[in-house]
């Protein structure tokens, strides 16, 4: 008779066992292409088609490491890396130059499930400063590394090297020489290895304004409920002595916490250094119990907008809310979640 108690415990803790196994999350995610003096009246139809295009290719990458039930992680650095080799972002390929005729590359990148970090600035030759990143937060003791120290290391540890003029489009270096003649500063030597100079100026479908505040970033919920963030960068264009913004900034320009949000900032760095932007927002749905829009709104709205400062962010949230605030005309932007459809926008008045 003994037995039969013993037997009936089995059962029941198999069963309350099997009962506890997680429910599995629905993913979703949420990209950006940068904030700026972006309006119709600025934009030919060939440039809005182009910009659609290329974030809805990101999203679209991005939700196809999800589906398959890939990492959050995963995902952030796959759209991140198409974003980087489109010259149309003001990131990797497509990145503005620096007054001495540099492309100088930031980047970052945080995992929500463990608070593990990595970030880089002032990168030259790594063809993804993403991955780069990505590399500083899970092959090295560290979370930040620049200049010339951050490339030897991404070439350790065997990321892609280019050539610095593989980075060179035509009609960013154009935008460097009339920002710079407008300021009075000299001009310097074209690029080695940049193609000869075009007879004419190219003629380009956009302001410069529009990426006045480049960046690109993604964050990500995977199946498991982790979220991830990840941002990448060319600068501003002009900048001098190395500036660099709130880009590679853990808590400024990136953050991501399984107890919280994930946020990817874009804007005039130096105001979203000061307000630590992203992790502002975090803080305030993880200890007020916010909702993610509404602080999302409090910081970029209120809070950046007192100060003066401008651009943007996108954030998601473990359980599965999204959202993106700017107080600039505009942003690239995009999000998707599972079993939805995808929604693009440029424009303010785009929902």
């Amino acid at each position: 008779m003994r037995v039969w108690p013993a037997l009936m415990l089995t059962v029941m803790v198999l069963g309350r066992g099997s009962a506890q196994i997680p429910a599995q999350h629905k993913w979703a995610l949420v990209v950006h292409g940068g904030a700026g003096v972006i309006e119709r009246s600025s934009m030919t139809p060939e440039a809005e088609a182009q910009y659609r295009a290329g974030i809805k290719e990101a999203l679209d990458a991005a939700a196809a490491v999800l589906d398959k039930g890939g990492s959050s992680l995963d995902a952030v650095e796959t759209a991140i890396k198409l974003l980087e080799d489109n010259p149309l972002f003001n990131a990797g390929r497509g990145a503005v130059f620096a007054a001495d005729g540099t492309n100088q590359l930031d980047a970052s990148i945080m995992d929500g499930k463990t608070m593990q970090a990595g970030a880089v600035a002032d990168v030259q030759r790594t063809r993804h400063p993403i991955s780069l990143a990505r590399a500083v937060m899970e092959q090295s003791p560290h979370v930040f590394l620049v200049g010339a120290g951050a490339d030897a290391f991404a070439a350790h540890v065997h990321l892609e090297q280019v050539p610095p003029s593989f980075f060179f489009t035509e009609h960013r270096w154009q935008q460097l020489v009339e920002d710079l003649k407008k300021k009075g500063e000299p001009i310097p030597a074209r690029p080695e290895g940049a193609p000869p100079a075009p007879a004419k100026p190219v003629a380009f479908f956009e302001t410069p304004e529009n990426h006045k505040y480049g960046t690109v970033g993604v964050v990500a919920l995977d199946r498991n409920g982790n979220v991830a963030a990840g941002t990448s960068t060319g600068g501003t264009t002009g900048k001098r002595w190395n500036r660099v913004g709130d880009t590679p900034v853990i808590g400024a320009g990136t953050y991501a916490s399984n107890q919280s949000c994930a946020v990817s900032s874009t804007g005039t760095g130096e105001y979203f250094i000061r307000l630590t932007v992203a992790r502002t927002i975090c803080a305030l749905v993880q200890y007020k119990n916010m909702p993610l829009q509404a602080a999302a709104d409090e910081v970029v709205q209120k809070q950046l907008g007192e100060i003066h400062g401008d651009g943007g962010i996108i954030a998601l949230t473990p359980d599965g809310q999204l959202a993106w605030s700017f107080n600039t005309p505009g942003m690239f932007r995009a999000k998707l979640a599972e079993g939805g459809t995808a929604q693009v926008g440029i424009y303010r008045d785009e929902p």
